[in-house]
């Protein structure tokens, strides 16, 4: 049983990688929900979706996020009436929205995910990090700001300064979670090649998550989002630099702080073992294609089986 924490493009990507190469009933796959919003009325969760519209084959590989062959007729709609346009949702996206919405009222959000993903073909475990609301809020030099208005109506331009997720002291793991935390079966930890600090640091702030992962005897493997200190896609080595982080081997396990047994670094760094006693293993992180998921997805569970 592999437990696989992802948030943004690069965790849906290996995501999509390890559904590809591991059963449906060995896999979970806890989504960061520090994210998550209401915009329009909706209950909008972007790490969830992107998760599944990426595992269904229907994301859009040109913007990273959102649904290929969209249509934007709402928004035009929105804006021809003066509405806040800021935040664009496309036609087909907002049925998910709409769908997530409705089902809340009487289910958790661990239940709607199940449900939407069964809908979208998807046989794999995709679960929230929590069913309790938690949300990122931003610490920046133009104040605090919720994640959404820093990272999209802002685009990350602020100066980071430190991240605050609201009601994460009330938020317990969601029950998928918990029970691979629990599972005695438990092989290996993955993280995803996500932002460590937007997207992995919410699932660990969880109540108990981060804790249970340090007493585990399953190796808690990561996979660098860093190539030659920069990021593939998104701000994750903005956001490092201004917490006077490093963009390497050495910045990501110091971030990390003692969770990681082993990390997967780019192919151009060596192998090793660390001062920190972390073991590196390099190979091509790059995912370009599908089949470049896959090989990475099984690089990763490579590493962490020789950890065991």
């Amino acid at each position: 049983m592999i437990l696989a924490l992802a948030g943004g493009v690069g965790g849906a990507r290996l995501a999509n990688g390890l559904v590809a190469v591991l059963p449906d009933d060995q896999l979970t796959i806890v989504v960061n929900t520090g994210d998550d919003s209401e915009h329009l009325g909706l209950s909008i969760s972007p790490d969830l979706d992107t998760v599944c519209y990426t595992l269904a084959g229907i994301n859009n590989l040109d913007q990273g996020w959102g649904i290929a062959n969209e249509s934007w007729s709402l928004m035009g709609a929105i804006e021809r009436l003066g509405g806040d346009t800021w935040f664009r949702l496309g036609d087909q996206d907002v049925a998910t929205h709409l769908m997530r919405t409705m089902m809340l009222r009487d289910a958790p959000l661990s239940a709607v995910t199940s449900f939407i993903a069964g809908r979208l073909g998807i046989n794999h475990r995709i679960v929230p990090m929590s069913d309790d609301p938690v949300r990122s809020m931003i610490e920046t030099d133009q104040g605090v700001l919720a994640f959404q208005d820093y990272f999209v109506r802002h685009p990350a331009e602020p100066r980071f300064l430190s991240i605050r997720l609201e009601g994460v002291e009330c938020a317990k793991p969601s029950p998928a979670l918990l029970d691979g935390l629990e599972n005695p079966d438990l092989q290996a930890v993955i993280i995803c090649p996500s932002n460590p600090v937007l997207s992995i640091t919410p699932i660990l702030a969880v109540g108990g998550v981060r804790e249970r992962l340090m007493a585990s005897s399953a190796p808690v493997v990561a996979v660098s989002p860093f190539i030659d200190g920069r990021a593939v896609k998104g701000p994750a080595a903005k956001i490092m630099i201004e917490l006077g982080r490093a963009t390497t081997t050495e910045g990501v396990i110091e971030y990390y702080d003692g969770l990681l047994d082993g990390i997967l670094v780019h192919s151009e760094e060596s192998r090793g073992l660390t001062a920190e006693g972390v073991a590196v293993w390099s190979c091509n992180t790059l995912m370009a294609s599908d089949a470049d998921q896959q090989r990475l997805a099984r690089e990763s569970l490579a590493f962490a089986s020789s950890l065991r």
